[in-house]
């Protein structure tokens, strides 16, 4: 069976930025300001919830191995191979 031309990209981002995380040694520890943030997106009936990868990306940002723009532009290549 053919595999979705979507199915064959949709891990390429994540897999960069696991394979980022890992080659920095880099994971995700949820901090007090994670938890808040995620009180608040409860108070306001959103569901948005990052993800692992997301958390990742945020994790790699605060330890200095992405700046602003590259998180911006990783997350957003992301979303678009997993959110079609």
């Amino acid at each position: 069976m053919a595999e979705h031309p979507k199915t064959a990209t949709q891990n390429s981002t994540a897999a960069y930025i696991r394979g980022l995380a890992a080659q920095h040694d880099v994971t995700h520890v949820q901090t007090q300001s994670d938890l808040l943030g995620q009180h608040m997106t409860r108070l306001a009936d959103d569901a948005i919830q990052p993800d692992e990868i997301e958390r990742m990306l945020l994790a790699l940002h605060r330890a200095g191995h992405l700046d602003r723009r590259e998180l911006v532009h990783l997350q957003v290549k992301y979303l678009r191979e997993v959110r079609p």
